[in-house]
C-alpha cells in the first residue's frame, strides 16, 4: 500500500508543478495578447501583410549558407534558393506589386488560399495556384490589384477602418456636412454613389427638392395640417426641409429599411435642432428624442419598407424616388392616399425612359417606346400612363399637376380623386402614338374599339403613299392628356419666390408659359383673365388676391351667380390643352441654309395663327399645333441661304426681310428673281425660289 501511495503521489507532484508553469506562463500569454490588441490591427492577420520589406524577410529566414523556400509562394512555384536570390523574388514579385494602406503592406499571395475550380483535362486534374491579395480589413481574397484598391475604398468610405469582422461606423470627423436651402446634413465621403453608400445624397437633385417642396407648399396652403411622407429618407434632407420651413403646416414623416440611414436621418434631426419621434410604437410610451419642445418641431423616423408603411397609414402628401424606377411601389401609394391628396415620384432609371434599354421599358411600364426627338416627353407620358393604370386599380383617378423630364430624372406630381367615375376619365386618357419614323410626324390613334383598315390614314402626312413598305410604328400606351396645370404652376411659382428657390423659378415660368402655350415675352404673374381664383379637379382655390367671401372649402360650392360665371370662364381656359409633343429645330433644318434664331420663329409660327411655346424638354425644341409639313414651310420661309460668296460679301437679305428704308448691298451678287408658290401632292403650299448665281460660284 505504501509503495501504491508513493507512486500516487509522484504524479501529484508532476501536475502541482505543471500547474505551476502554466501559472507563470499565463501572464506572458495576457501580456502578448495585450500588445496585439493595442496594434492598430488584429494578430491573426495573414503573413502577406507587413509593414516593412524586413519584416517578410524575417518570415523567410534568409541565411547565405541555406537554400530557403519563399514563404508566400509554393514549392512546385518556386523552389528553395539562397538568400540573395530569394531577397529579389521577395522585393520583385511580392513587394512592388502590393497594395498600401495606412502603413501596411498587402503583398500578392501564390499559396493555396483562395479556392480555385479545378480543370479537367481527359482524367487527369491541373490545379491553378492563382495570385491573391488578402484584404487587411475583412480577411477576403481577391485577385486582382485594381479590385483589392476599389475595396479598400469601399471600406474607407462605409467607416470599416478598425475591426476585422464587424462594421464600425465612421468617426464624426470623416462625416461631411452640406447645407443646402438653410437646412444642415451631415454624409459620408461617398454620399453620389448609390450603390455603395447607404446614405445617397445626390447634389445635383437640389433642383428636383425644390420643385417637389414648392408643391407641398402649395397643397399646405390648402388645408393645414397635412401629413406628408418621404418614403425613401437617405440622409433625410428632404423632409427636414419640409419641417424647417412650413413648420406646423406639416406633419413630416421620413422612412428607410436602412438601419445606418434611420441612424444618420436622426443625426440630421438633431443638427437641424429638430425633434425625433421614433416611431407607432413608441408614441405611446410618449419616448421621444430631442431638445425641440413644440409639436411643429417633431419628425417621425421609421424603419420599414416603403411598400408596408404606405399600407398601414394614410397621407395627403406621399413623394416616392426609390434608387431606379418606383413602379414597384404605385399600388401601395395610392392604396391609403387621402382624397385630393398628392402623390410625386421622381424616375431615375433614364435608361430605360429614355429608349436606351427598350426591353427594360416594357418589363417595368408595359410600354414599348422607340428614341425620337421627343423622347424626354415619351418619357413622362409613359410614367404617367404608368401612374394612372395604379390609381385606376384603386377605383382613383388622378389629374397631371407638373411633369418634368431632364437630365438625371423624371419627375411626376399627380393630384388623386376618388371614384369610379374620375378613374375611368382618367383611364380613357391612355392611349396609343402612331408615329411616322420617316418624318417623325405623330398622333395619338382615336378612341374606340373598333380595328381601323388603314390606321395611316391617321396620320397628316403622306410618308405610307410615298415610301415604301410600313412606315410607322406603335408606341405606348401613353398618357394623352395635359402635363402642366396651369394654376397649380402660378401658385409654386408664387412660393417658390417667397422662399427663395432661386433654382427653381425659371423653370417654373418655362413651364407655365409652356401649359398655356405663350411665348416668354407674354408672361405674366397674373392668371389668363385676370381670375383670383382656379379650378384644379372641380375644386375652387383661392390665390393670394383673392378676398375671403369667395374662398371655398374643398368640395363645396357657393351659389352666387358671379362665382358660377367665373367657373364656367375657367372651364373654357382650361379646356384649351397645351399641343401634344414638340418639334426640334436643328432636327427639320434644311441643309444649306441659315436658321431664323428661336424667337423670331416663334413670333413666326405666331404670325401664321398657330399656338406656339417654348418646352423644358429640349432646348431647342418648339411646342406648337401646327402640322410639321407647316412647321417645316415657315421654317424655309424665314432660313437664309448660306452661300461662300454672299457670305464674303455681306449677308443675304430676302425680299421679306428688307426694312423700309434699308438699302440692298450692292456686292450682294444673288438676287432673287421671282418667287413661286406650287401646292404639292398633299396640298401644301411651298415657297420656290429661282436664283441666279455669279459666273465664278458656277464655275466653282
Amino acid at each position: 500500500m505504501k509503495s501504491k501511495n508513493a507512486e500516487m503521489k509522484i504524479p501529484e507532484s508532476e501536475l502541482e508543478a505543471e500547474d505551476r508553469g502554466a501559472e507563470e506562463e499565463r501572464p506572458r500569454e495576457s501580456d502578448s495578447n495585450i500588445l496585439d490588441l493595442s496594434s492598430d490591427y488584429p494578430r491573426d492577420k495573414h503573413i502577406s501583410i507587413q509593414r516593412h520589406l524586413a519584416d517578410l524577410e524575417k518570415l523567410a529566414d534568409l541565411r547565405d549558407d541555406e537554400r530557403k523556400p519563399c514563404p508566400l509562394c509554393p514549392e512546385e512555384k518556386f523552389k528553395a534558393c539562397y538568400s540573395h536570390k530569394l531577397h529579389r523574388h521577395l522585393q520583385n514579385l511580392h513587394w512592388k506589386v502590393s497594395v498600401e494602406f495606412e502603413g501596411y503592406r498587402m503583398c500578392i499571395c501564390h499559396l493555396s488560399c483562395r479556392p480555385v475550380k479545378p480543370n479537367l483535362v481527359g482524367d487527369q486534374t491541373l490545379s491553378k495556384m492563382g495570385a491573391h491579395y488578402h484584404c487587411i480589413i475583412c480577411s477576403a481574397t481577391i485577385v486582382r490589384r485594381t479590385d483589392m484598391i476599389g475595396h479598400i475604398n469601399r471600406h474607407v468610405n462605409k467607416g470599416e477602418t478598425e475591426s476585422r469582422f464587424s462594421t464600425v461606423r465612421a468617426p464624426k470627423s470623416s462625416y461631411k456636412v452640406v447645407k443646402e436651402s438653410a437646412t444642415d446634413v451631415q454624409v459620408l465621403p461617398n454620399h453620389s454613389t448609390p450603390q455603395k453608400t447607404d446614405s445617397y445624397f445626390n447634389p445635383k437633385m437640389k433642383l428636383n427638392r425644390q420643385l417637389i417642396f414648392c408643391a407641398l407648399a402649395v397643397l399646405a396652403g390648402e388645408r393645414k395640417p397635412i401629413e406628408c411622407l418621404d418614403a425613401f429618407g437617405a440622409t433625410g434632407i428632404m423632409g427636414l426641409q419640409w419641417a424647417k420651413h412650413l413648420r406646423s403646416s406639416v406633419k413630416v414623416t421620413i422612412n428607410d429599411c436602412n438601419e445606418n440611414s434611420v441612424t444618420m436621418i436622426k443625426e440630421n434631426c438633431h443638427l437641424n435642432k429638430m425633434k425625433v419621434k421614433l416611431n407607432s410604437r413608441e408614441e405611446d410610451n410618449g419616448e421621444t428624442v430631442g431638445n425641440g419642445e413644440e409639436n411643429s418641431d417633431t419628425i417621425e423616423v421609421t424603419k420599414m419598407d416603403a411598400n408596408v408603411v404606405m399600407h398601414l397609414r394614410s397621407f395627403d402628401f406621399i413623394h416616392l424616388d426609390p434608387f431606379g424606377t418606383s413602379v414597384n411601389y404605385l399600388d401601395s401609394a395610392f392604396r391609403n392616399v387621402r382624397n385630393l391628396g398628392i402623390v410625386s415620384l421622381t424616375s431615375t432609371d433614364i435608361s430605360s425612359l429614355y429608349a436606351k434599354a427598350q426591353h427594360v421599358a416594357l418589363r417595368h411600364y408595359g410600354c414599348n417606346i422607340v428614341r425620337t426627338e421627343y423622347y424626354k416627353e415619351l418619357a413622362a407620358r409613359a410614367v404617367i400612363a404608368a401612374v394612372t393604370r395604379a390609381a385606376a386599380r384603386c377605383n382613383k383617378g388622378i389629374e397631371v399637376l407638373l411633369a418634368v423630364a431632364l437630365e438625371h430624372f423624371v419627375l411626376v406630381v399627380v393630384r388623386v380623386i376618388r371614384g369610379p367615375t374620375p378613374a375611368d376619365d382618367s383611364a380613357k386618357k391612355v392611349r396609343y402614338l402612331i408615329h411616322c419614323q420617316w418624318c417623325e410626324e405623330r398622333v395619338f390613334q382615336k378612341e374606340g374599339n373598333m380595328v381601323e383598315e388603314n390606321p395611316y390614314q391617321q396620320l397628316p402626312c403622306d410618308c405610307h403613299g410615298s415610301m415604301p413598305g410600313k412606315t410607322a410604328v406603335l408606341l405606348g400606351p401613353l398618357w394623352s392628356g395635359s402635363l402642366f396645370n396651369t394654376g397649380f404652376l402660378r401658385r409654386m411659382l408664387l412660393e417658390a419666390v417667397q422662399y427663395g428657390l432661386d433654382e427653381a423659378q425659371p423653370l417654373l415660368k418655362t413651364l407655365v408659359c409652356e401649359a398655356e402655350c405663350t411665348t416668354p415675352k407674354h408672361f405674366s404673374t397674373h392668371s389668363p383673365g385676370d381670375e383670383n381664383k382656379q379650378e384644379e379637379c372641380g375644386v375652387y382655390i383661392r390665390t393670394q388676391n383673392t378676398s375671403a367671401e369667395s374662398y371655398l372649402v374643398h368640395g363645396k360650392r357657393k351659389s352666387e351667380e358671379v362665382l358660377r360665371s367665373a367657373a364656367k370662364r375657367q372651364r373654357a381656359e382650361h379646356s384649351a390643352e397645351h399641343p401634344p409633343f414638340y418639334y426640334n429645330v436643328h432636327r427639320h433644318s434644311i441643309k444649306g441654309m441659315n436658321m431664323p434664331k428661336l424667337n423670331k420663329f416663334l413670333n413666326y409660327l405666331s404670325e401664321a395663327g398657330y399656338r406656339v411655346s417654348r418646352t423644358h424638354f429640349d432646348p431647342m425644341g418648339v411646342r406648337t399645333n401646327a402640322p410639321l409639313a407647316q412647321f417645316k414651310t415657315i421654317l424655309m420661309k424665314y432660313s437664309t441661304p448660306t452661300y461662300v460668296g454672299a457670305q464674303a460679301e455681306g449677308p443675304v437679305h430676302l425680299p421679306g426681310e428688307i426694312q423700309v428704308g434699308e438699302e440692298v448691298p450692292a456686292a450682294a451678287v444673288m438676287k432673287v428673281e421671282e418667287a413661286e408658290v406650287a401646292e404639292d401632292k398633299s396640298g401644301v403650299a411651298t415657297t420656290v425660289f429661282t436664283e441666279s448665281y455669279p459666273t465664278h460660284c458656277a464655275a466653282e
